[in-house]
């Protein structure tokens, strides 16, 4: 169970809640977009954070998208997570 302090944002003291977010990459030969990425959300700053698990398949999405090379490459979370980039 989380203590009311750890639902408090260490930025502005604000709530956070769990929401979605834009997660974006520049590579420098091009721009990985992955949208609604699962967040939990200041809802008086923005701030965002990102649980471990998510990050870890964020920088899978990341590495991938180096391989192909792609200049931009715009994804939906939520898709990607199931299909685990099967191709």
């Amino acid at each position: 169970m989380k203590s009311e302090h750890s639902n408090r944002c260490p930025v502005c003291r604000g709530y956070k809640s769990m929401s979605d977010t834009t997660f974006t990459v520049d590579l420098g030969f091009g721009v990985v977009v992955v949208r609604h990425v699962p967040a939990e959300v200041c809802e008086q700053c923005g701030a965002e954070w990102i649980d471990d698990a998510t990050s870890k398949n964020l920088e899978e999405i990341v590495t991938y998208a180096r391989s192909k090379h792609s200049i931009v490459e715009i994804s939906e979370y939520s898709t990607l997570s199931k299909s685990k980039m099967a191709s």
